[in-house]
């Protein structure tokens, strides 16, 4: 087991790690930019090292000097948390030269699910379900209204680096392929440096639903059951749950089945999630592979009690799965709690907090770095804290998420928990029967 381990990350995760590292009785190094050094992931670790400036590119995403930090406080091991460089093959490549076990996915592993044209062929090969589409990337806007032809429209331009809802188009004919193809190409040369695409069939009134999976150094995988992620806004995830209000038990078990095999095709090391769309007729397809820790893993925790910080951990040492399967026993839900105004969409709102109240009681987490008097960073992503709840139904959830959101007292700045307050009154979301255009209607006016 590992003596020492450097978290090269930031905020709630890097708590989050820090927590299961002292229970396993290891060391830990917190990495900090100038902007964090009063963050609490900073107080709370045995070391603490300074990489920059507060600008990520000069920081968290500073290679060589998270490197130099890992060296100099002799650790034998970093974890990548989510986000920055959980899923940077260079930085996985650059332990391995320097000695260092990169808690995470290999170099290999990170370049096939990280493009997700050759995770497409990858998963295609291994047997697991994939959206019709083209087969790699599209060279010409002619080439891709011949395929969106065959496969009938509508069809979804897809940026291959892509992340995040950037380099997407969703085109309905011919006379929109031009436009979208021009729009998708310049959008992710911006964003990822790659102007690559190729083309799905638009699959319609989807859900969103990831399986859990943890796989060892001996080539076997488990599975820990569904996540429904299905409520987002422009991509981005708000709220997730499990068990899936979609998924049953034979249908658990073939979305479980096919991400382990998704795993196993690659020898996958690791905590990561397989992400499937689901469609109303309770056909799944695969979306992508996400090679880290999903930010919405506690609600798996708390139905499996497992500790996949713990399991990534124990993986990267070397020590082997035990199962293939892990079922939901409980009901549990997550809302992302992020500094940021849903009345005026979601503009982020930095600042400080000058009143602080977490929400306790049965059922009911928090995981959070933020405290009464910290100020919220403008330079990182607006997420400051998870709340997490779970029950014996679905029905006392939204009850008891509803009774802990509304406990919740941040004050100084905006924040989404009117918005999820709001939901949980929601008809349509409380019904269970959603997809990921849930809140394309949605009224914000009042929040």
């Amino acid at each position: 087991m590992f003596k020492k381990i450097l978290i090269a990350n930031r905020g709630e995760i890097a708590l989050r790690v820090i927590r299961t590292c002292k229970e396993m009785g290891i060391k830990t190094v917190a990495v900090y930019s100038a902007a964090d050094k009063d963050s609490l992931h900073v107080r709370f670790a045995d070391e603490a090292v300074n990489i920059g400036p507060a600008p990520s590119n000069e920081s968290y995403l500073k290679i060589p000097h998270i490197i130099s930090a890992a060296e100099i406080t002799n650790a034998d091991a970093i974890h990548p948390g989510y986000g920055f460089l959980s899923e940077n093959a260079e930085f996985s490549r650059v332990c391995e030269e320097y000695g260092i076990k990169f808690i995470g996915a290999s170099p290999d592993m990170i370049d096939k699910m990280g493009d997700k044209a050759t995770a497409k062929a990858t998963m295609k090969a291994a047997g697991v379900p994939t959206i019709p589409g083209s087969d790699g990337l599209l060279d010409t806007v002619e080439n891709g209204i011949k395929i969106a032809n065959k496969m009938k429209y509508p069809v979804i331009l897809k940026a291959t680096a892509g992340g995040g809802g950037r380099g997407m188009r969703i085109v309905k004919d011919d006379d929109g392929f031009q436009k979208a193809w021009d729009d998708a190409r310049m959008e992710s040369a911006a964003a990822f440096g790659n102007d690559g695409l190729y083309l799905e069939k638009f699959i319609e009134e989807p859900r969103h639903v990831e399986i859990q999976i943890v796989g060892d150094s001996f080539g076997k995988a488990c599975h820990l059951s569904e996540r429904d992620c299905s409520i987002q806004r422009r991509h981005q995830k708000l709220v997730e749950e499990t068990p899936s209000p979609a998924v049953d038990e034979k249908l658990r078990d073939k979305m479980g089945t096919a991400a382990i095999k998704a795993a196993e095709a690659i020898g996958y090391e690791g905590a990561g999630t397989v992400e499937f769309l689901l469609d109303k007729h309770g056909d799944f397809y695969f979306m992508e592979m996400n090679t880290r820790i999903q930010v919405e893993h506690p609600i798996t925790e708390e139905v499996t009690d497992f500790d996949l910080i713990k399991e990534q951990i124990k993986a990267a040492a070397g020590v082997p799965i035990v199962g293939t399967a892990y079922h939901p026993k409980l009901y549990a839900m997550e809302c992302r709690i992020n500094a940021e105004d849903p009345g005026h969409g979601f503009r982020p709102s930095p600042g400080k907090i000058t009143n602080l109240h977490l929400p306790g009681g049965h059922g009911v987490r928090v995981d959070s770095h933020v405290y009464a008097g910290y100020s919220i960073p403008p330079n990182y992503d607006s997420m400051i804290a998870k709340l997490i709840v779970s029950a014996q139904s679905r029905e006392e959830v939204l009850v008891r998420m509803k009774r802990a959101l509304e406990e919740f007292v941040i004050e100084g700045i905006k924040t989404t928990i009117p918005f999820h307050i709001k939901l949980m009154d929601d008809e349509g979301f409380k019904s269970g029967d959603f997809t990921t255009a849930f809140l394309d209607d949605f009224d914000f006016s009042d929040l």
